[in-house]
């Protein structure tokens, strides 16, 4: 039996086509939205574009072939808007969409794709049907991914390789990140919040490793799912390093009072990290941030 990931790529091509042929034969769901612009495209290198949407931001990856984009984000309206800038710009369809995060704010964005094939982790389609419990059948139908993978999927499309990777639990449990190693850049979706304070609902302390693991890959460029990156794309390195080391310190602020004996509740009274009190974020996580690394490490986490 084929191993998983080449099985996936032998059913990509003539599905690209039968999609293809779908868009055709119905322009109205691949046509982007007339209304005014939301975010903004913006390339980072040749052939690789962010769309930011206040500071939601989702990767695009141009080939020969079409365009892949990575996060839908929000919800219709920014997702139209996105692939109208990216054919008034790019020039070119949009193939592939590749999910990451499967919170609301990431994946609403999926129903403009109907004429694109949808990709994410086998955990991620797993928590998006439990999320959409109560969403109607047809938009659960057009937010799900057609294929999913276990630990990596590799392709080639357009002349590129591109390789979607899961590396362990970070943002939620079932995160990918798109390396393309002919350009020396990663996309990581929710798993950096660029000079952002995290957020860490569905997080876990294993998110310091998942970054460690993105950080040994041969790249330059780090795309984050928050924030706005720097003009010279090569401080992104840094950015991952910074993000790294907040939940590091909230992890051994949070470690020490566990050591001591503290209650969640006490230790909550005495890890403020107060360094990043002036972060995006920082007031509206905190307390996230200590309670779900305290259980986490305490083993209780649900």
């Amino acid at each position: 039996m084929l191993p998983k990931p080449v099985m996936a790529l032998a059913f990509l091509l003539p599905l690209s086509v039968f999609f293809f042929a779908e868009a055709q034969l119905n322009p109205v769901s691949a046509q982007p939205s007339q209304n005014r612009q939301i975010g903004a495209l913006k390339q980072i290198i040749p052939g690789h574009y962010t769309y930011n949407s206040n500071n939601f931001v989702s990767g695009v990856i141009v080939t020969n072939d079409g365009v892949v984009v990575v996060d839908a984000l929000s919800n219709e309206a920014m997702a139209k808007d996105e692939r109208q800038q990216i054919a008034g710009i790019i020039q070119k369809p949009v193939r592939l969409l590749i999910s990451s995060s499967f919170h609301d704010n990431f994946t609403r964005g999926n129903v403009a794709y109907q004429d694109a094939i949808r990709i994410g982790h086998e955990n991620y389609k797993t928590d998006l049907i439990d999320l959409m419990k109560n969403v109607p059948v047809a938009e659960r139908q057009a937010r799900l991914p057609h294929l999913t993978y276990q630990d990596r999927m590799t392709f080639y499309f357009g002349g590129k390789e591109i390789q979607i990777l899961h590396i362990g639990r970070a943002h939620t449990r079932g995160d990918s990140i798109v390396f393309v190693p002919e350009d020396r850049i990663v996309y990581l979706s929710e798993l950096l919040f660029y000079d952002r304070f995290p957020w860490m609902e569905s997080g876990y302390v294993n998110w310091i490793q998942a970054l460690d693991i993105a950080l040994n890959l041969d790249a330059d460029i780090f795309v984050p799912g928050h924030g706005t990156m720097s003009d010279d794309p090569r401080q992104s390195r840094q950015a991952v390093v910074r993000f790294r080391q907040i939940l590091v310190d909230a992890r051994d602020a949070v470690q020490k009072e566990i050591a001591r004996g503290a209650t969640e509740d006490q230790v909550l009274a005495t890890v403020l990290l107060p360094q990043y009190k002036d972060l995006s974020g920082y007031q509206q996580q905190r307390e996230v941030v200590v309670r779900r690394t305290y259980r986490d490490l305490k083993g209780t986490l649900r």
